[in-house]
């Protein structure tokens, strides 16, 4: 099994930042890919980002330019470094992965990100 802990969410001012966490532990090797999702109150869970194990990374267009995803393959850990924040970007931010077997998607408690006008 895969376990997922996140940390770094938080109150933050617009024009701000903050960087979430997501450590990885149990059959990592299985994971291929990491990414961030996030819900807002009243919408649908949408992409934030993700990574492959290779590098490979995929943005929403919302947040193009303003936040940029890695990895730390020592520490088993994928960051989200949110820069330029903005109100809209408040939302629960969990962070995914997905495997070649069985569970396929694995996911994290949530971080909850609020950003004042």
């Amino acid at each position: 099994q895969v376990q997922l802990v996140e940390s770094g969410g938080g109150l933050v001012q617009a024009g701000g930042s903050l960087r979430l966490s997501c450590t990885a532990s149990g059959h990592i090797f299985t994971i291929y890919r990491m990414g961030w999702y996030r819900q807002a109150p009243g919408k649908q869970r949408e992409l934030v980002a993700t990574i492959t194990t290779s590098g490979s990374t995929n943005l929403a267009d919302s947040v193009m330019g303003r936040f940029t995803i890695s990895r730390d393959n020592a520490k088993n850990t994928v960051y989200l470094q949110m820069n330029s924040l903005k109100p809209e970007d408040t939302a629960v931010y969990s962070c995914n992965a997905q495997r070649a077997v069985l569970p396929y998607d694995v996911w994290g408690q949530g971080t909850q990100v609020t950003v004042s006008s």
